[in-house]
């Protein structure tokens, strides 16, 4: 059983400037989270395979494209999402907009809504962003990441002070 978010409420749905305005941030703080593990990476081939042999490889290319650090960086920013998702349905950027991601009931995600919702994010942004568009037509203000992992965005309130 997912735990209950807080604060609950009957909240609307975010709307798309608010999406978009986190997506923008979390943008800037995954870039951030990409250099950091390829450094961290790049750091530790180093150590064992030696300074002037990474040069090598890397000046030749045979570095590019490297699978294992593809499936690092990937499983990085997944972690990153998830573990904001099923924390607090609040990633930095959703923090600073007022926007939460919750399921219908207002409980967390699960690790496999976070990982549908991660997967259906990256096809939409492939697909030119359509997935994130869809949400000004849907009736619910769902993108298809939203409709495919059973969740809603919704705008939380500041607390008065």
């Amino acid at each position: 059983m997912s735990k209950r978010l807080t604060p609950q409420g009957d909240f609307a749905p975010a709307p798309f400037g608010r999406r978009m305005a986190a997506v923008l941030y979390d943008f800037l703080l995954c870039i951030a989270l990409l250099m950091v593990t390829t450094l961290v990476y790049k750091l530790i081939m180093m150590a064992f395979i030696g300074e002037a042999r990474l040069r090598t490889l890397s000046e030749s290319g045979s570095l590019d494209g490297d699978p294992f650090l593809s499936t690092l960086l990937f499983c990085a920013l997944f972690a990153f999402f998830a573990k904001f998702w099923m924390h607090a349905g609040q990633t930095l950027g959703m923090q600073v907009w007022g926007v939460r991601v919750q399921n219908p009931d207002g409980t967390a995600l699960t690790i496999w809504q976070a990982l549908l919702r991660f997967i259906v994010a990256i096809g939409s942004w492939l697909c030119f962003g359509a997935g994130f568009w869809w949400a000004l037509i849907d009736k619910q203000k769902r993108g298809w990441h939203d409709i495919y992992s059973g969740t809603q965005l919704v705008h939380i309130p500041k607390r008065p002070k």
